[in-house]
């Protein structure tokens, strides 16, 4: 029995790619559970206390309405800026809860985080997600978090200036494949990249079918798929 390990297609020892990939994991999980628990305090307490605030600021508008009548619209230009902060932090309460995909499904998730890409992205990004395709929580969260991952990836890759994104239900299956058009030579490094690292994670994790194809002057292709008989209707 040889006693040589097993190389994956970079030449990287694929039980060192595991333990890797653990590794990310685990902290990324650490990461998301601390950050859940600061957004919840922001929407359960802070937000609470403010819209407190605006109620009674309100009351003591009517309350002194007419001994002072300056007051008023004194009053409302602050109850206006309480209703900004308010907004504010219930984005900054969404940008930090991981289980946006839980909250609001897929599709919506989806669209914040390619407006979010689109923001340091100048070349095109687009998603195209079949309106028919209702996707399990189970895997759309995965599909979600694999997409951040394939979204790192693209827009870091030289050449890059079109990223099509894509989920559908298709020959039974729900298919999420992510389309980009820069350089594809990644000879450079042996070590699959972080993003990468996770995205086989999480593919092997929820036993979801991951192909990656590169090819010379077309670009990239991530293609993630679940057998629709198989994802569970959480």
């Amino acid at each position: 029995m040889s006693d040589k390990p097993v190389l994956n297609d970079k030449g990287v020892p694929a039980n060192l790619q595991i333990a890797m990939a653990e590794t990310l994991f685990t902290a990324l999980n650490k990461q998301e559970a601390t950050l859940t628990k600061v957004a919840q305090q922001l929407h359960d307490d802070v937000s609470q206390v403010l819209s407190a605030v605006g109620l009674q600021l309100d009351a003591l508008r009517m309350d002194f309405r007419d001994a002072a009548p300056a007051l008023d619209q004194r009053a409302v230009e602050l109850q206006q800026m309480l209703e900004r902060a308010i907004e504010q932090l219930r984005e900054i309460s969404n940008a930090l809860n991981p289980s946006i995909v839980e909250r609001a499904g897929l599709h919506f998730a989806l669209d914040r985080l390619v407006s979010k890409i689109r923001r340091r992205f100048s070349g095109a990004l687009r998603l195209h997600f079949d309106g028919a395709t209702h996707v399990p929580t189970a895997v759309a969260k995965t599909f979600y978090k694999i997409t951040e991952c394939a979204l790192e990836d693209a827009v870091a890759r030289p050449g890059c200036s079109a990223i099509d994104i894509q989920v559908k239900q298709s020959q039974g299956e729900f298919v999420l494949e992510l389309n980009d058009n820069g350089d594809s030579d990644d000879s450079v490094s042996a070590v699959p990249s972080f993003a990468r690292l996770l995205m086989d994670y999480y593919a092997a994790k929820e036993q979801l079918a991951l192909t990656s194809n590169k090819t010379p002057g077309k670009g990239n292709t991530i293609r993630v798929s679940c057998p629709a008989s198989r994802a569970p209707v959480l």
